[in-house]
């Protein structure tokens, strides 16, 4: 359906809708081919019988392939040639016939409050966003599962730019594998995806790169670190419902009543609240509610006293968010004593409440900020 045909905020909505179905219909076709080239798209029990596979053929001993897997992501390299315990000639036969990819640093934004903010540039010029984030001896990472967004949720700088495409497995996990090379010290021990994109969207890549965060011969992140994010993709939940592992889950609620949430993310349109909830019964530990705090858009104690009955009939614990002020123009942030009266009228009826200090001030911290600002300054310096 070309843009022009329908106008009005109902007909993007509309369009925001049948896209975001479509990417989920889709989603059992990658985008680009996954896993045919590299190891690090495979889950480490998959990648194991493929080194195997070409240990065996080169005549080599079987003892190699326990060498070469911890390589991949326990102790990451960033190219075969740095593996200097191995022998040169088997490291240039690694290097020409199952080299490792990489993620281009772009730059890499540091915030007095310790965040840190990497923009990764793609093999085909996609650009997307991780956040590290670290508080005490914990380091959360924010990971990107998409180029771009198809959802439009309107406080979003990445719903903005529009949907681009599905990430590889590689180009997930890979984010939290390229700062581990770059930053050893800073590791991260806990995972997000919570960035760039839309997670239960590209199942095809992010089922995979869940297992590579988690499985003790991938980065051997605990399930119970690793929370995937999501608007309320039911037929993804269900999916990430199937998994044994006890990922945890949050959904990005931003609103209590449908109508309330129509208007900040059309996705309600195709999968309504009932259903959502309904279809976050099947998680076995607690859930989250995401709940970015906009003023008189969903600050009211009406909206509070809304919250508290969805909180009670989940079990839900409630992240409050500030709006970030640069990730959404036009949208004017909850003030800091509406926040704290927001969260106490949650407390006081016996619902967990935690305020989540914005982070990153200093710097592009919004999702998909600093993606917007880097093309802006290329495009204002093009002769």
């Amino acid at each position: 359906m070309a843009a022009t045909t329908h106008r009005g905020p109902r007909a993007t909505q509309l369009r925001i809708v049948s896209t975001a179905f479509r990417l989920f219909c889709d989603m059992a076709i990658p985008t680009r081919a996954v896993g045919s080239s590299s190891l690090l798209d495979l889950k480490p029990q998959d990648v194991g019988q493929r080194l195997t596979d070409w240990v065996t053929a080169q005549g080599l001993p079987p003892y190699r392939t326990r060498q070469l897997l911890p390589r991949l992501w326990q102790r990451p390299i960033g190219a075969w040639t740095d593996a200097t315990e191995l022998p040169l000639t088997l490291r240039s036969a690694l290097q020409e016939t199952l080299p490792l990819p990489r993620l281009e640093l772009v730059t890499e934004q540091h915030s007095s409050d310790g965040t840190r903010k990497f923009l990764w540039r793609l093999d085909d010029g996609a650009a997307i966003e991780s956040v590290l984030i670290p508080s005490q001896s914990r380091r959360t990472l924010c990971l990107s599962s998409q180029a771009g967004c198809a959802l439009g949720c309107v406080f979003c700088a990445t719903g903005r730019m529009g949907f681009g495409r599905n990430l590889t497995p590689f180009e997930i996990a890979g984010q939290a594998r390229e700062i581990i090379l770059r930053h050893p010290d800073l590791t991260p021990t806990n995972v997000v995806y919570m960035g760039m994109g839309e997670p239960l969207l590209n199942w095809k890549g992010v089922d995979p790169s869940l297992t590579i965060l988690n499985h003790p011969e991938g980065l051997g992140i605990g399930a119970r670190h690793i929370t995937v994010s999501t608007v309320g993709i039911v037929p993804g939940m269900q999916e990430l419902a199937k998994r044994t592992e006890q990922f945890r889950l949050a959904i990005s609620l931003h609103a209590a009543t449908p109508e309330r949430r129509l208007a900040l993310m059309p996705i309600e349109k195709k999968y309504d609240l009932a259903h959502v909830l309904q279809a976050a019964k099947a998680f076995r530990k607690r859930i989250t509610f995401e709940y970015v705090l906009i003023s008189e858009k969903n600050d009211s104690d009406r909206d509070a006293d809304q919250l508290v009955r969805l909180a009670r009939q989940m079990g839900a614990l409630v992240n409050l968010l500030p709006l970030h002020p640069g990730g959404a123009p036009g949208l004017i942030p909850t003030p800091p004593d509406r926040i704290r009266a927001f969260a106490a009228r949650l407390k006081n009826q016996g619902v967990e409440a935690v305020v989540r200090r914005s982070r990153g001030l200093d710097i592009s911290a919004a999702c998909g900020q600093l993606k917007v600002e880097i093309e802006r300054k290329v495009e204002t310096h093009k002769p």
